[in-house]
């Protein structure tokens, strides 16, 4: 090949490789060098393609080859060097030295700026080969190079020589001799290099930034290179390195706070500083700034990781030390795990005294002591180990270890303030002899503070020894300042200072420091400042900032309960009792023991009234300890609790808390007897006692109070004794305090109270009490002129009997008023006080002044009361009336009372606008009753007031009430003169004993009085009546007669005679006086029903048809009279055999009068015995009047549930609304009702017998003799004319219990429990009839044809006609009888039971008795032997239920005797699809299910499977199985 093709084929690789086409110039290269093996440029090429296609190894060996053609041609030594650098194979690495040097040797004679950046590159492979001489050599071959360029400025040779200094600096550690001979060379070079720029430059800061921050790396702060710094710091006073200079000056000299300072500046222009930041962690930690150590050091780290091996691990050591200082655990973990990444921790002394002393800050002693051990093994008797010695033996309070653990290390390091600290504290701390002699502590912490005066915990216990050992407050309120200062976090320190500023008076300082803290607190922190922030304010009565900077003191520290306690304070100063509730009782939670927040709780419910709420919480202060503000108040509260029991005259209840009261204020008394206050408040619990009657007022007393004998047992004292002692109590609290005019009115008030008890005594027992007591408020004036109350008083003794000087009573009252112008009791006081003058006019002005200052005062409203009554007003019974409604006052009750009963015993104004206003609208008889009430409570001596209540209980139906009422007041009337009172006394007790069932002493009573009076002569007979007096009765009634005036009154009487009459059997002399009756003009309806009843009772229905008619001549009936009427008919139908009527007139009574219940609970009564198809609506009806009414609820409930029983209402049929649910509710509500106890007995059964016909088991069972025992127990309460229910009762009851004993086959039980009873009722059939029907039973169970002997039929053929009135056990004979077989007996026991029915007038027993009738007469025709005899039976038995109502069961007979006649007849049809398909609702599903399978049958016969399937369908739907079952098998193939 020519040297044009191979031209052309390294032209056409440049081309390639251009357009990135590697491999085409590859194989162009591979053509020139088939041709040419030596050509440079194709050996190039491949090299650059080789590359590009990442062929490194034929890439390197191309380039190798050009090498080694042309040594001294710079492309292949380019392309290899571009090569090595970008391939991270460690053996290109390692040639990449030599390619440098070579390209270095190339470049310098024509580029020198080539030259210059190989050679970098080249410094920057032997620095990291640690090749420092090379580095140096090279380094100086460039600053050689730099030199002999023209025109090369200083500043460029200064940048070369720092830098050059800088690497060769860093690493003389690593260097060896030779390298370090460069370095004095260097710097001396280095500093020409700058003077001379300088003097070229005076202004221009490089140069001197240059040198500066040479001498910081190395650490040299010589007077040379400080001043160096200070020029620069005056060229550019910000600059940071001039600033780091000086700092590191400053740290050396121990002046940390001013090395803070500088290094904090020159971080601001050079944040990312790392010998910035470590200095400045170094120079906090020697200030004991922790925190801010902690932060600088952990900004170097993250600077130095990675960059500098040798400043992180110096900035990390720093930071151990720091965290480890701060003392927290969570610190304590972190040391930890960072100690545990290090390597070589164990062979460092100071990393393991830092883990030991952050395994002692988690409390890990043992583990510390370990390290403690290894530490002093491998580094014996270093001040570390001995430290964390004794540190490990003081956390063990091991201190005498401790002490020669720190002295050991003190003598290895004697100027070492830690140590000097420790002992010092451990001095402070140690034994007793030590704690009294604090002097050595002393000497040591002084030491300590010398040598290290920036720890602020030396300067701490300085300020505890002038504090609390020197006494010196000025001196340790320095201490404690300056350890403040030094550690800004020191609660203590600042707590101190602060405490100690306020007790010196220097508030503003205490303020300063306070506001200073916590303007820079963040939330959360700063507990200490903000409460004592708080305390402070509220001092000043500041108290909305008081409770800002206390809530800020919690957010701290939610759990301190003495900042809440603070708070609490805070909330009560500013009135906000609730919240100062809330922060006490959170005090209270936090620390239970705390008497001061339970105190202030209490105190806080007292000042709201809370009186019983308090009284709760002081007791609990007192289970703790006798503290007397609890006792005080405890005192207080009893006594306001009396007072309020005093207006709501409960008088027995306020001696009570007056009792209770003096106890504890004596308690408290015997603590502090000097406290006037307590003397008072016994003064005036004592006096409390003169509102209540003095035969009520017996108070114990402790003997030591009311000096008797022994004092250490309490003493019983009277009314009198009481308020003597209240007396000397009142002046035991003036002998303290004389000049107190309060406690002169008390007393005074004490004596005029004491001669008040003296009105039955002559006027010399009672003057000298006046006279005292006058004196007493005469000298509480003179101490007090302007106070109100005072001259109040005093004109109420002056007004009052004894003293009777009314001018100076005039005189006190009006100077009361000019003293107080809103002043009530005064304007009513002189109102009384015109009255008893007589003056009219005045005293009307001065109540009606006091009515317009004070509308609820209630005294004001009985002055104009009683001047009303004076004038004879109209409006005087609605003034009392008011007055009673404002206060119980007892002149205003009694007042009231009178008037009420005077109105009442005025029959002539029944119609007038006054009665009908102030005794019915304003509902009198019962506001006087309840207020008289109230006042016999108290007045205990007023035959009159008990005259009245009784009155007043009598005309209010309250029975017991008005016979101890008028007993009362014939007791006080016995040794009365008036025998007027003591008659009237008589009679009314005689009517309450009469009204109150005490028949024999109501007659008695009134036969010890002579009767004149209509109401007087009835109240007699009626009480000779009911004790069965008959004759004596009929007389008093006769006397009645001749008395009455009107034809009412008459006719009444008449009514009584004529009952007495018919009880004495004269039936006809009885229609006579009720015919007499009601031939009057003014017949009332009670006679008529009377007689309505006589002929019901006897049967006479044209003498009840012809009575109801004259009720309705009468008009509407009204109250309890449509009641009575609507039972007086239905009486009547069902006299008539009319049941369905029983019913039509309850209904049509509802409908008239649909608000009245008792109608709706005399439906649900009257359904089940008269109408048991209609059960449903019976429950209905009982339910309404449940719901409506509570009287009648209860009794309506258990009717409501009778009527469930009726219709079948059992809980598989409804879960919600069933018998049993409602029964249980009634039984519920009447617990002592036995007849609920006989239903819910049903009820249960009832359920058992569903249960059993559904093929489940009853959970209900064996309950039959516990019911059995509930009725036996209840039906004893019953007396009278419930003696013959209870038998019944209890009859029924054990007939039920006998058939569920049955039921559950249970046939030994019945039988035991039928002879149970007959060996205590020998002669009853019943029973006996009963175990006979066991017996039977049983006889029927043994044998298997079923067959009983004709003997055995004798037998019990006898035992029913011994109990032949029993319908139930005529139809039981009728079913043995069909047993057997004997249709024709068991159809005459069935008309037997028939008869019985009808002549009792049961309407369910007639029924029963003709269905049964039906069934036995039914059964030869279904067997096909179908005489016209049983037929004609069957139909006249059905026919007379149909008319009885409608009948499912008699219409399924009707169908089946039709069946038995003619089985495919239409007649046939038409009545069994009558009860399938159109039955009514409610109708029984085992009626429906009978006439379907016999409708099946029917349609059988006719072939008709049209009807079939229609009868399929409707059964399916009805849950009918028994007839798919008959279906499949008249149809197997279907």
């Amino acid at each position: 090949m020519s040297s044009k093709e191979v031209k052309a084929e390294l032209k056409s690789a440049r081309e390639a490789i251009k357009n990135k086409d590697f491999k085409q110039a590859l194989k162009h290269c591979k053509v020139v060098l088939k041709q040419e093996n030596n050509n440079y440029n194709a050996w190039v090429f491949i090299g650059v393609a080789a590359t590009e296609l990442q062929q490194l190894d034929q890439a390197q060996a191309a380039y190798a080859k050009a090498t080694e053609l042309e040594p001294e041609q710079l492309l292949a030594w380019q392309g290899l060097s571009n090569l090595y650098e970008k391939s991270n194979q460690a053996d290109f690495k390692t040639r990449l030295a030599k390619v440098y040097q070579k390209l270095i040797t190339l470049y310098e004679p024509s580029d020198k700026a080539k030259c210059f950046e190989v050679s970098k590159k080249l410094v920057d492979i032997y620095q990291s080969e640690k090749n420092y001489l090379q580095v140096a050599r090279v380094w100086q071959k460039l600053i050689l190079l730099k030199e002999g360029e023209d025109g090369v400025q200083n500043l460029e040779l200064l940048e070369l020589w720092m830098e050059m200094t800088r690497l060769l600096q860093a690493t003389v550690e690593d260097q060896d001799n030779e390298t370090q001979q460069h370095l004095p060379y260097e710097v001396i070079k280095l500093k020409e290099i700058c003077n001379g720029t300088l003097s070229i430059y005076p202004t221009f800061s490089y140069p001197l930034e240059a040198l500066s921050e040479h001498y910081i790396k190395t650490g040299d702060c010589s007077e040379e290179a400080v001043c160096y710094f200070r020029r620069l710091s005056e060229l550019d006073p910000n600059n940071s390195v001039a600033n780091f200079g000086l700092g590191v000056k400053a740290l050396q000299e121990k002046k940390y706070e001013d090395a803070i300072k500088l290094f904090k500046l020159g971080l601001q222009q050079r944040p990312s500083s790392i010998i910035g930041l470590y200095n400045l962690a170094l120079a906090q930690l020697k200030m004991h700034r922790y925190s801010d150590c902690i932060t600088s050091s952990s900004q170097g780290l993250e600077l130095s990781v990675g960059n500098s091996d040798d400043w992180t691990q110096k900035l990390q050591r720093i930071r151990l030390e720091a965290l480890v200082r701060t003392g927290r655990k969570q610190d304590a973990d972190e040391v930890l795990q960072i100690i545990a990444q290090i390597s070589d921790a164990k062979n460092d002394p100071v990393l393991l005294a830092l883990k030991g002393r952050a395994l002692l800050q988690k409390d890990q002693t043992d583990e510390a002591f370990e390290v403690s051990l290894e530490l002093l093994r491998l580094y014996p008797s270093t001040v570390e180990g001995l430290t964390l010695r004794g540190l490990i033996y003081l956390a063990s309070n091991e201190h005498n270890r401790a002490e020669e653990s720190f002295l050991e290390a003190l003598y290895g390091s004697s100027e070492n303030g830690e140590i000097y600290f420790l002992l010092g504290r451990l001095y402070w701390s140690k034994g007793e002899e030590t704690r009294r002699d604090r002097s050595k502590s002393h000497a040591h912490l002084l030491k300590a503070a010398n040598l290290d005066p920036n720890l602020g915990l030396v300067f701490r216990f300085l300020g505890h020894f002038y504090r609390q050992v020197a006494q010196d407050k000025g001196r340790a309120r320095g201490c404690y300042n300056r350890a403040f200062e030094l550690d800004s976090s020191d609660a203590e320190a600042g707590a101190a200072t602060v405490d100690l500023s306020m007790e010196q008076g220097d508030m503003e300082t205490a303020l300063a420091v306070l506001q200073s803290v916590t303007e820079s607190a963040t939330p959360g922190t700063a507990k200490w400042a903000w409460m004592r922030k708080g305390l402070y304010h509220l001092k000043l009565g500041q108290h909305q900032q008081a409770i800002t900077d206390l809530q800020a003191a919690l957010r701290a520290d939610p759990q301190d309960w003495v900042c809440w306690e603070c708070l609490g304070e805070a909330y009560l100063h500013r009135r906000s009792f609730t919240a100062a509730l809330r922060a006490f009782a959170k005090a209270h939670v936090l620390q239970p023991t705390s008497i001061y927040s339970l105190y202030q709780t209490a105190a806080i419910k007292q000042i709201l009234g809370q009186f019983k709420e308090a009284s709760v919480e002081y007791k609990q202060i007192l289970e703790q300890d006798d503290y007397v503000p609890a006792l005080k108040g405890l005192g207080e509260c009893l006594l306001a609790l009396a007072k309020s029991a005093l207006e709501d005259c409960l008088d027995g209840k306020a001696i009570d808390l007056i009792q209770d009261s003096i106890y504890y204020l004596f308690r408290a008394v015997q603590q502090r007897p000097g406290l006037s206050c307590l003397w008072k408040l016994l003064g005036d619990a004592c006096t409390t006692c003169r509102t209540v009657s003095p035969n009520q007022c017996k108070v114990l007393v402790p003997g030591a109070l009311c000096a008797k004998d022994p004092p250490d047992e309490s003493k019983m004292l009277d009314q009198q004794q009481l308020l003597i002692v209240g007396e000397r109590c009142f002046g035991s609290a003036l002998r303290l305090m004389p000049e107190v005019p309060s406690l002169w009115c008390d007393l005074g008030l004490n004596y005029y109270h004491q001669s008040r008890l003296f009105n039955s005594v002559s006027d010399e027992d009672t003057h000298p009490l006046l006279e005292k007591a006058l004196q007493c408020l005469k000298k509480a004036v003179m101490l007090d002129s302007a106070d109100y109350i005072y001259w109040n008083a005093l004109g109420v003794v002056a007004m009052a009997k004894g003293i009777d000087n009314l001018a100076l009573a005039q005189h006190s009252f009006i100077m009361s008023v000019k003293a107080e112008s809103n002043n009530v009791v005064a304007w009513t006081n002189l109102g009384a006080l015109y009255l008893k003058k007589g003056n009219i006019e005045l005293s009307h002005e001065a109540f009606k002044t006091a009515q317009s200052l004070e509308p609820h005062y209630v005294n004001c409203w009985i002055g104009q009361a009683l001047i009303a009554e004076t004038v004879g007003s109209y409006d005087t019974m609605d003034l009392f009336r008011h007055t009673t409604e404002l206060s119980t006052h007892t002149e205003g009750v009694k007042a009231y009372a009178y008037w009420v009963c005077s109105t009442l015993l005025n029959k002539s104004n029944r119609d007038s606008e006054l009665y009908l206003y102030n005794i019915l609208q304003m509902n009198a008889v019962s506001a006087a009753q309840v207020a008289l009430s109230k006042y016999t409570e108290r007045i205990r001596t007023d035959p009159d007031a008990f005259i009245m209540l009784g009155y007043l209980n009598t005309h209010l139906h309250l029975k017991k009430q008005a016979t101890e009422a008028f007993r009362r007041a014939v007791e006080l009337l016995q040794v009365s003169p008036c025998m007027e009172k003591l008659s009237f006394a008589l009679r009314g007790y005689g009517h309450a004993l009469s009204n109150n069932r005490q028949n024999e002493e109501s007659v008695n009573i009134y036969s010890s009085t002579p009767l004149e009076e209509l109401h007087d002569f009835i109240g007699f007979a009626l009480a000779c009546f009911r004790t069965g007096h008959l004759p004596e009765s009929i007389q008093a009634y006769e006397r009645a007669l001749a008395v009455a005036s009107s034809d009412k009154e008459k006719a009444y009487i008449l009514t009584a005679l004529a009952l007495i009459q018919h009880r004495l059997g004269n039936l006809d002399h009885a229609k006579s006086l009720l015919f007499k009756c009601s031939m009057l003009k003014m017949p009332v309806p009670e006679s008529l029903q009377c007689l309505c009843t006589l002929g019901l009772v006897h049967e006479d229905v044209t003498l009840a048809n012809a009575t109801l008619t004259e009720l309705l001549k009468l008009g509407e009936p009204i109250g309890d009279a449509v009641e009575e009427g609507c039972l007086l008919t239905c009486t009547l139908q069902a006299l008539k055999s009319n049941y369905r009527g029983v019913h039509r007139v309850v209904s049509a009574a509802i409908h008239r009068y649909p608000g009245n219940l008792s109608l709706w609970a005399l439906l649900s009564r009257l359904v089940p015995q008269y109408c048991p198809n209609n059960a449903n609506g019976g429950a209905v009806a009982g339910n309404v009047a449940c719901h409506a009414h509570s009287t009648f609820g209860k009794s309506a409930l258990l009717y409501s549930g009778v009527n469930q029983l009726a219709s079948g209402h059992h809980s598989s049929k409804d879960r919600r609304w069933n018998a049993l649910k409602t029964i249980q509710r009634a039984v519920l509500l009447c617990p002592d009702d036995p007849a609920g106890w006989a239903a819910l007995m049903a009820a249960c059964h009832t359920e058992n017998t569903a249960a059993l016909l559904t093929g489940s088991t009853p959970n209900r069972d064996c309950l039959e003799r516990a019911f059995m025992t509930l009725v036996s127990e209840k039906v004893k309460d019953l007396q009278g004319g419930d003696g013959l229910l209870a038998q019944a009762l209890e009859g029924w009851v054990l007939q039920q219990a006998v058939t569920g004993l049955k039921q559950s086959a249970q046939y030994d039980q019945a039988e035991a429990l039928c002879s149970q009873v007959l060996s205590i009722s020998p002669e009853h059939p019943v029973v006996f009839l009963m175990l006979r029907q066991v017996q039977c039973e049983r006889l029927l169970l043994s044998v298997t044809d079923n067959f009983v002997s004709p003997a055995v039929m004798e037998q019990l053929n006898a035992a029913v006609m011994a109990s032949h009135t029993s319908v139930s056990a005529w139809h039981w004979l009728a079913e043995m009888y069909c047993c057997q077989g004997l249709l024709t007996e068991a159809s005459v026991a069935c008309k037997q039971s028939l008869q019985l029915t009808s002549q009792f007038g049961d309407n369910s027993g007639k029924i029963s008795s003709l269905l049964r009738l039906a069934l036995v007469a039914l059964r030869p025709c279904m067997a096909g032997v179908c005489s016209s005899g049983w037929k004609d039976l069957v139909l006249e038995a059905i026919t007379e239920v149909l008319k009885m109502g409608s009948s499912p069961v008699a219409l399924l007979f009707q169908a089946l005797l039709q069946f038995s006649v003619k089985i495919g007849g239409r007649e046939t049809r038409r009545l069994l699809e009558r009860i399938v398909y159109a039955s009514p609702s409610g109708t029984s599903d085992t009626v429906v299910s009978v006439a379907r399978w016999y409708l099946l049958r029917h349609l059988h016969a006719k072939d008709d499977t049209e009807l079939i399937d229609t009868l399929l369908v409707e059964g399916k739907e009805a849950g009918d199985t028994r007839l798919l079952e008959f279906h499949k098998r008249l149809f197997p193939s279907c």
